[in-house]
């Protein structure tokens, strides 16, 4: 007579259970850090991206650069065919902040100058795109999003 069960006790259950819950527990701090590594990168990436843009926007009429009034519609637009897909929102700061709008300033202006209700500054006078977020990027505290 075969007595032989087919599947698993409860007991392997519940062990097995426990070392997943374990394993986890180690991984995932380092997976939370990596993750604002990641976004850090990203928006890094997308201002050389967009910066990149406004150059052969620069070059590809006279060395103008393209208009920015109010939210940033027109700027946006201007750069459109040169960016695939939408214009991209910016990924750090405040909820309010973390969109696609960019704010108009001219020569000398701060982060402080512009309305935080915007995800970008493009500065008219020279053609500077930064993120209009001033605090400190979480993968060095010694450095600002504004200063990427």
């Amino acid at each position: 007579m075969n007595n032989r069960r087919n599947g698993f006790t409860l007991i392997e259950l519940v062990v097995v259970i426990m070392i997943l819950g374990i394993l986890a527990g180690v991984a995932a701090p380092k997976l939370l850090s990596v993750s604002s590594d990641a976004t850090d990168n990203g928006l890094k990436q997308t201002l050389s991206i967009v910066r990149d843009v406004i150059e052969l926007f620069a070059a590809d009429n006279g060395g103008a650069l393209p208009g920015c009034t109010g939210t940033g519609a027109d700027f946006r637009t201007s750069l459109a065919a040169y960016i695939r897909g939408p214009f991209p929102v910016c990924p750090v700061g405040l909820a309010a902040n973390k969109n696609h709008d960019v704010v108009p300033t001219g020569a000398g202006a701060t982060v402080a100058d512009a309305p935080s209700s915007a995800g970008w500054k493009f500065n008219t006078d020279d053609g500077t795109f930064i993120c209009n977020y001033g605090g400190a990027t979480t993968s060095d505290a010694t450095v600002n999003y504004d200063e990427l």
